[in-house]
Formats: structure tokens, C-alpha cells, sequence
């Protein structure tokens, strides 16, 4: 595909996603997340043509202008959506596929000072909130979803959505739909893992309450335990043989 070809996708992309978009015009004008792609395909090509230095030098230009910061030997597919932008980094070893999201403070990064690859592969339709850490050479599966401020140091299944630092599955089933979610996170229906956990384990406390009282029973009738108001339950001592 052609390089005005990919900014046409990109341009679609965020009159599609961005409700505040009135028209293709206004992208091109005003969205910092435009401007950085322009200047990354054109970096990007120079860092193939061997022209590394001066394709550095253009990406560092496209940083000052746009906020958003694209090693130039990234390798980006077609529709990215970057919105807002402002502190977006994307490392040199990062693989993004189409058709992906990217909201403002979010890190592609390298987790290792070793040659070859260090940076996160992000599949299709991968939306990513903002201010999401997404570290070392991991794969983040088609459709997933990582919500605003995670921390992501593990592979993501495809159609899970993580949240939490450090990030963690909202459920082991997949992702019931394909419609694009702002910000990476459902506003209903996403349950809170910790919260879920807490539930769980308060509901097991509750059953071990019941179990211990109905042993204080059996512990009476065997006349084993004290009545109550003689002896409580924390003093009791086994009858010597």
C-alpha cells in the first residue's frame, strides 16, 4: 500500500472512532496522531532506503511537532488510531497490526538492553487505553483490550480485556463483541477482578464461620465444650484420657 493510501486509512480510522471528528479535513489539520504517522512512514522508509541517521532525525522532528514519539524501523499496519496522543512511545522492535487503537501516554517499550527483539507485537483491532504499559518482547492477541494505566508484562489471549498494574484478565472467556470500546474498557459489564477475588474469599469465611459453629454444637451435646459464659470457644482443652 502507498503512502497516501496508508494516511487514508488513518485519516478513516479517526473520523470513524472519534465522534469529535467532523470531517477528514479537520484530521489532517489538527490531530497530532496524523501528523506523527506522516512523519513515521516517511522515516520509516528512509531507515529501509539505509538512511538510519537522517531517518532518526525525522522521527525526532515528528516527536517535537506532534508529542508522540515512533522509532522509525517500527512496523505499523494500516488504520492506526492514535487520539489525543501526547506521549505515546512506540520502540523499535514494535509490530502493530491493522485496524489498532492507542489513547495518550501509552508505552510500547523494551523491557532488555539485548539486540533483536525487545518490544510488544499488538494484533488486530487491539485497543489500548490511556496511559497503558505494554513492556518487553510480548504478543497481544486480535480484538484484546488493555484498560487506562495497566501494566502488560505477559502475552494477552486474544478478546480478553486486562486491567490493574499488574494487569490482569477481567475474565478467561473471550470478548463477547467486536464493537470498538473507548479507552479500552467497557463502562458496564467488566467485572473487577480484585473485587471478584475479595468476594470469593469473604464468601469462604462465611462458610468456614457456619462450619465452626456447627462443630461447637456437636463439641456441646458431646459435652466436650463448656455452655457458653463458662468457657469460650478459644480456651476449650481436650478431656484427658
Amino acid at each position: 500500500m502507498g503512502f497516501f493510501a496508508k494516511l487514508g486509512t488513518v485519516i478513516t480510522a479517526s473520523v470513524e472512532k472519534d465522534p469529535a471528528a467532523r470531517s477528514r479535513l479537520e484530521v489532517v489539520l489538527a490531530y497530532p496522531g496524523f501528523h506523527a504517522l506522516v512523519f513515521y512512514y516517511v522515516a520509516h522508509r528512509l531507515w529501509h532506503w539505509r538512511l538510519k541517521l537522517l531517518a532518526r532525525w525525522v522521527s525526532a522532528i515528528g516527536r517535537a511537532f506532534s508529542g508522540i514519539e515512533i522509532h522509525p524501523s517500527a512496523k505499523i499496519g494500516e488504520g492506526l488510531f492514535i487520539d489525543h496522543g501526547s506521549g505515546v512511545v512506540i520502540g523499535g522492535t514494535t509490530e502493530i497490526g491493522n485496524n489498532v487503537t492507542l489513547y495518550q501516554g501509552v508505552t510500547l517499550g523494551g523491557t532488555s538492553l539485548d539486540p533483536g527483539k525487545r518490544h510488544p507485537t499488538v494484533h488486530d483491532d487491539v485497543i489500548i487505553g490511556a496511559g497503558a504499559k505494554v513492556l518487553g518482547p510480548i504478543t497481544i492477541g486480535k480484538g484484546a483490550r488493555v484498560g487506562a494505566n495497566a501494566v502488560v508484562v505477559k502475552d494477552v489471549a486474544p478478546h480478553v480485556t486486562m486491567v490493574g498494574v499488574l494487569a490482569r484478565p477481567t475474565s478467561q472467556k473471550e470478548f463477547e463483541s467486536d464493537r470498538f470500546v473507548a479507552y479500552g474498557v467497557p463502562t458496564e459489564g467488566v467485572p473487577d477482578p480484585v473485587a471478584r477475588s475479595m468476594e470469593g474469599l469473604l464468601e469462604h469465611i462465611h462458610r468456614l464461620s457456619v462450619r465452626i459453629e456447627e462443630l461447637e454444637e456437636e463439641l456441646k451435646d458431646r459435652d466436650c465444650l463448656p455452655s457458653s459464659g463458662e468457657q469460650g470457644a478459644s480456651d476449650f482443652r481436650p478431656p484427658r484420657s
